[in-house]
């Protein structure tokens, strides 16, 4: 990847404008090519159908064209989503349901590969098409410069999922340069590189170890610090994806948005959505729980709006149950959140500690149904956390790797937090900044993981 980056950078810095989107277009293409070439009339099609829907919007006045041409959109682009993701789930749970009932049911199923970014790339689409809808946003009338919105491959695989306000007038319009974007890039990709490669990947060596582990192999120990290792490890793995896509952008004078602001000293559900996943969260929100009437309506329909669009955001991570339980926890959470008095709520400095860290250990409990490779598995970890207390290696080694590794980590996001900032080491003094860099680099030298894994959202 750095090897085809530094010679897209090489040839971006000579051209102009135009000639650099279409390099970014073509190495966009040739990117998402490399992962599978057979997904490359899916995003084709995905461009297209939402270009011309745009267009076609846009040149009419009639409101009920608007409205079927806006249907149609969707039911493509969701369509092709639903096929590639979810047809095999609904099969498979429909089968089961069935056999449940006594039918002997015997559907076939279809062996397809899960296109690589096709949730992102699809709810991108999509939203720019809703906008067009309502009136927020403009058609674009290039469809090179549309297509580099769709595709554009520093975020295409994993996000963040931008919006066409946000980025198409960046792609439209000549990008000028700044000083300090190299600098800047740089910090972000070294961060991103610590959080993934030292921090997830490290930490995911042990999750992934405990959570293949038969359960007679393993103790409520064991499984309990597993636990706290996935969750670490998600957190830098897809943390420290967005912060090297920031990065990489930044040197091509790109500004993507911020995904993550610290989601581990959130003091509740409500705070840890506006801090985890923030291009998920906030689609969500303007284009799921908003348009079902958010919360200007009576509070029975506010919690059904919140489990349904929680529901839905478990269910767009995964095409399966766990995925599905995962987020309908969460939907419980929030609902008995507003539910609460605010003078339940604690005050003061102490108040939002102890907040804090009960939170960071609900938000724990709810990883272990992500990560579970079925309900099953999910039950046996939960039921052996309670059951079998036994301090072993194992555990005394995923304790050591979670001080070591975290710790530093977390003091630092402590000190952001104070700060009340994310850009808080570009202005501090040069030697501080170096010391930090220095760390980082360090860190990545002498702490490689064993095993390098993929990144983990590249699957959804």
């Amino acid at each position: 990847f750095w090897l085809f980056l530094a010679l897209v950078w090489g040839v971006y810095r000579l051209l102009p404008h135009r000639g650099q989107n279409i390099l970014l277009l073509l190495a966009s293409y040739y990117f998402y090519s490399c992962w599978d070439w057979r997904f490359l009339p899916l995003i084709f099609t995905t461009t297209l159908v939402n270009y011309f829907t745009a267009l076609g919007i846009e040149r009419s006045n009639d409101k009920k064209k608007h409205y079927w041409l806006m249907l149609t959109s969707a039911t493509v682009s969701l369509g092709i989503l639903g096929l590639f993701k979810y047809w095999g789930f609904f099969v498979e749970s429909t089968t089961d349901m069935l056999t449940w009932l006594g039918f002997h049911a015997n559907i076939s199923t279809l062996s397809i590969i899960l296109p690589v970014g096709i949730s992102f790339y699809t709810f991108q689409t999509l939203s720019y098409t809703i906008d067009v809808y309502r009136g927020k946003t403009k058609a674009t009338r290039s469809l090179p410069d549309f297509a580099l919105y769709v595709a554009y491959f520093p975020q295409l695989v994993a996000g963040p999922i931008e919006r066409s306000s946000s980025l198409l007038p960046q792609i439209t319009h000549p990008r000028p340069k700044h000083t300090g974007n190299f600098s800047e890039g740089l910090y972000l990709i070294l961060i991103g590189l610590f959080l993934k490669v030292v921090v997830g990947d490290n930490l995911g060596f042990i999750a992934d170890g405990i959570f293949s582990a038969q359960k007679h192999e393993i103790t409520g120990t064991d499984a309990l610090v597993g636990v706290y290792c996935f969750a670490f490890q998600i957190y830098g793995d897809f943390a420290g994806y967005s912060s090297i896509a920031r990065g990489v952008s930044k040197w091509l004078n790109i500004d993507l948005m911020t995904n993550f602001r610290m989601p581990y000293l959130a003091r509740n559900p409500s705070d840890f959505w506006q801090r985890w996943h923030i291009s998920l969260s906030s689609w969500l929100r303007d284009y799921l729980y908003i348009p079902m009437g958010g919360n200007q309506c009576s509070t029975i329909k506010i919690y059904r709006n919140l489990m349904l669009t929680m529901l839905l955001g478990g269910l767009w991570h995964g095409a399966g149950w766990t995925f599905i339980i995962w987020g309908g926890i969460h939907g419980l959470i929030l609902c008995i959140y507003r539910a609460l008095p605010h003078s339940v709520k604690l005050p003061g400095f102490w108040g939002r500690v102890l907040a804090t860290v009960w939170f960071f250990h609900v938000v724990c409990f709810t990883w272990l149904f992500f990560r579970a490779d079925n309900l099953a598995q999910a039950w046996d970890i939960l039921t052996l956390i309670f059951t079998h207390q036994e301090m072993t290696y194992l555990s005394r080694y995923g304790l050591g790797m979670l001080a070591f590794f975290c710790a530093p980590l977390m003091i630092y996001e402590i000190w952001l937090e104070q700060k009340h900032t994310l850009r808080r080491l570009e202005v501090v003094h040069w030697g501080w900044r170096a010391a930090t860099y220095c760390y980082l680099v360090s860190m990545l030298i002498l702490f490689p993981p064993q095993v390098f894994g993929q990144f983990i959202y590249f699957q959804f």
